[in-house]
């Protein structure tokens, strides 16, 4: 209880009527009683932590982010590939009598189509490459460089069925040498390239 001539801060001069500094009673610290090294509060471990051991055996992506990775990293590389594309097509189409303002309309159509189309078509290219990879990884129970060339196969079979068997293999063909190349040159990179 603070008495008639002291505030909290510290007590009333009876003469002056002005506070001193001077603190009546220690101040507070909520820590004092913990007695914990601040260092180990905050060493939180790097590695993942599993919940079950076989989770912690498997070294890959589930087949929902694997789907999800590759379809949005298709769609992101075919969209900015395809605004580059409709970018310099709107350059070229250019005539020397358009205004400034027709000129960044131009262009801003032209990239936001082709962005568009090709992003869809590179979207579509990863979640059908996603979908047979991961069904080749539960059906062999495996992981290895054969599942991936297959998949890339498959896709470009499956991608261009449309347009005929020749289309179609020779699109095969390209995704298999593809991914073949990709893998393998992950596979030098890894082993070549320190990081």
């Amino acid at each position: 209880m603070v008495e008639s001539g002291a505030n909290f801060y510290g007590n009333k001069d009876s003469e002056t009527g002005n506070n001193t500094s001077r603190v009546t009673g220690r101040l507070y610290n909520p820590y004092q009683d913990l007695q914990i090294p601040y260092q180990k509060i905050y060493n939180i471990p790097t590695s993942p932590e599993f919940l079950f051991q076989e989770e912690s055996v498997a070294q890959r992506r589930a087949w929902g982010e694997n789907l999800t990775y590759y379809t949005g990293c298709g769609y992101l590389v075919g969209a900015v590939s395809g605004a580059g594309k409709g970018l310099v097509e709107a350059v070229r189409a250019t005539e020397p009598g358009d205004t400034f303002k027709l000129r960044v309309n131009r262009v801003l159509n032209s990239s936001g189509q082709a962005g568009r189309r090709v992003g869809n078509r590179c979207g579509v290219i990863g979640l059908m490459y996603a979908g047979i990879e991961s069904a080749l990884v539960t059906v062999r129970d495996t992981d290895d460089l054969l599942n991936s060339v297959v998949a890339g196969l498959g896709t470009g079979v499956l991608f261009k069925a449309a347009s005929g068997p020749r289309s179609a293999a020779i699109a095969g063909a390209i995704g298999g040498l593809m991914v073949g190349v990709a893998v393998a040159g992950k596979q030098v990179v890894k082993r070549y390239v320190p990081i």
